[in-house]
């Protein structure tokens, strides 16, 4: 039987694993086996980068966490695990989405996002939406676009008067 000291660091770990799912809005875990060193060293810097968490817990450490947040996620603990934690949505499932492109052996498993558990298509589609700066992007496009359409139009309008009140005009001088 383990002892007392063992016992509680691993409650201590389960206790880290849960209150970081919790904390986290985004939660994905990959099948890290067949990357190099460097490679996982390259995907925790893009992480890093964007202030998303990277780690590596035994799997039925992780069962335990997620079993006591009442997700049953055991299929996707088989094999090599890392877990990346983020408050951002959508920024952890780009980065790995595209590492995982140029790096074949990365495999996405599954995700809990907004405390909800996400498949891998669910996963992918979070990955193909564009940046913040491209939806604002197309935002202001979208209202340039509308204040353009108007402007076309009030000068339509303005015009069809001026050619009114011509037409006005030459008939009173006609009548004269």
């Amino acid at each position: 039987m383990a002892s007392k000291k063992i016992l509680k660091e691993k409650t201590a770990i389960v206790d880290t694993i849960k209150a970081s799912i919790e904390k986290a809005n985004s939660v994905i875990l990959v099948d890290y086996r067949g990357l190099t060193v460097t490679e996982v060293t390259e995907l925790r810097k893009q992480l890093r980068e964007s202030n998303i968490e990277l780690k590596v817990y035994k799997n039925t450490l992780t069962k335990r966490a997620l079993e006591a947040l009442k997700f049953d996620l055991k299929e996707a603990l088989d094999g090599p695990t890392a877990i990346a934690f983020s408050e951002n949505v959508v920024e952890p499932a780009k980065i790995i989405n595209d590492f995982a492109k140029k790096h074949e052996a990365l495999e996405i498993k599954v995700g809990i996002i907004d405390g909800d558990i996400a498949s891998l298509d669910t996963i992918k589609e979070l990955a193909n939406i564009p940046s913040r700066e491209g939806l604002l992007t197309m935002l202001a496009g979208g209202m340039i676009q509308f204040v353009k359409d108007l402007s076309v139009a009030l000068d339509l309008y303005s015009q069809d008067l001026e050619s009114n009140s011509d037409k006005k005009e030459e008939k009173k001088e006609e009548e004269k």
